[in-house]
C-alpha cells in the first residue's frame, strides 16, 4: 500500500509526497535528517491530505498531477 500525502509548512506552503508508512514519514519530514530537504526548513508539518494506492506506479503518476497544480487547484482538492 502508498500513500500519497499533501503537507502544510509553517510558512504556509504545501510539500506532496509518496511513502508506505504515512506515519513514519510525517515524523522523519518533522524530526529527522531523513525528512525532504525541503520540509526541514520549514517545521513543523502537519498532514493535510492523504490517499491511499494499491501501487507505487500508480501513487506516482497522481503525485506528479498534483504537483503540477496551481496552489489554489491544491487547496480545492484538500477541502474536498
Amino acid at each position: 500500500m502508498y500513500y500519497l500525502y499533501i503537507l502544510k509548512c509553517v510558512d504556509k506552503t504545501l510539500y506532496t509526497g509518496i511513502t508506505t508508512d504515512l506515519k513514519r514519514r510525517i515524523n522523519e519530514h518533522n524530526s529527522s535528517k531523513l525528512g525532504a530537504k525541503y520540509t526541514s526548513s520549514r517545521r513543523p508539518v502537519k498532514l493535510v491530505y492523504s490517499r491511499k494506492f494499491k501501487n507505487r506506479f500508480t501513487a506516482s503518476k497522481e503525485e506528479a498531477r498534483i504537483k503540477k497544480l496551481k496552489r489554489y487547484q491544491k487547496l480545492e482538492l484538500i477541502k474536498k
